[in-house]
């Protein structure tokens, strides 16, 4: 069998990145709904590709915990998150991000500031655009969200909050700022503190967030009996464990 030429190797990279990219959109704008049974040829066909791409575009949205695989039955999408979880996940995320801020506002030499404006400032030119931002959005949440939790310098927790996905099931959710303005609004809050090496503003600017994008995304529950406001559990520690 001969060796694969280079340019088939970039074309199979390249239509497993349309796809991945094309599948990922559809279940988070809920063209594919939750509990949907995903059928691989017909997938294929819709967009032109083989089966072998499609394939592995799942495992890869498997591991984002967009889609599940039960033997005998295939591939399906995940449910959406219930308002229990909703709550679990922002309190776990109130427990670690603004620790991650003060951590990063403390530390002159690895303060992100530069970093964070260079990516505000990238969605607030994809803003200006009259599309749809929802991926635009997600993108730009979840690399700004990263890049404290990397200056913070712990990469066990940056790994343990990377593996909630958080930021695709939380807009899988409810569609909560669609013109990304009010989190540009706190992410520029939370990048001024930092920027000024003041972690105890930079601490709060994060913790205020955190309990707004709750309060944004549980809409989704309108009406609920224990749609409560997020609780702090206290301040965080300059180090998780003393």
């Amino acid at each position: 069998m001969p060796p694969r030429q280079s340019s088939d190797i970039s074309r199979g990279k390249a239509a497993v990145s349309d796809v991945y990219a094309s599948m990922r959109a559809s279940i988070l704008e809920g063209e594919i709904a939750p509990g949907t049974r995903i059928n691989i040829d017909a997938v294929s066909r819709s967009l032109g590709v083989s089966q072998t791409p499609v394939r592995e575009v799942l495992q890869r949205l498997e591991g984002d915990n967009l889609v599940v695989y039960n033997p005998g039955k295939g591939y399906s999408t995940t449910p959406l998150l219930d308002l229990a979880e909703l709550r679990s996940l922002f309190e776990f995320r109130l427990l670690v991000e603004p620790w991650a801020a003060r951590s990063a506002a403390v530390d002159r030499l690895a303060n992100p500031a530069a970093a964070l404006e260079k990516e505000i400032k990238a969605f607030r030119g994809a803003m200006k655009s009259e599309g749809d931002l929802r991926q635009d959005l997600v993108a730009h949440d979840t690399r700004f969200h990263d890049t404290i939790l990397a200056a913070a310098g712990n990469t066990v927790v940056r790994h343990a909050f990377a593996q909630t996905h958080c930021h695709l099931h939380t807009f899988r959710l409810y569609p909560a700022d669609v013109d990304g303005a009010i989190t540009v609004a706190e992410h520029s809050a939370v990048r001024e503190a930092i920027h000024a090496c003041q972690p105890e503003q930079a601490e709060a600017a994060m913790a205020e967030h955190i309990r707004n994008s709750f309060t944004r995304f549980a809409q989704a529950f309108e009406g609920h009996a224990d749609l409560a406001p997020l609780e702090d559990s206290g301040p965080p520690r300059r180090h998780i464990v003393d």
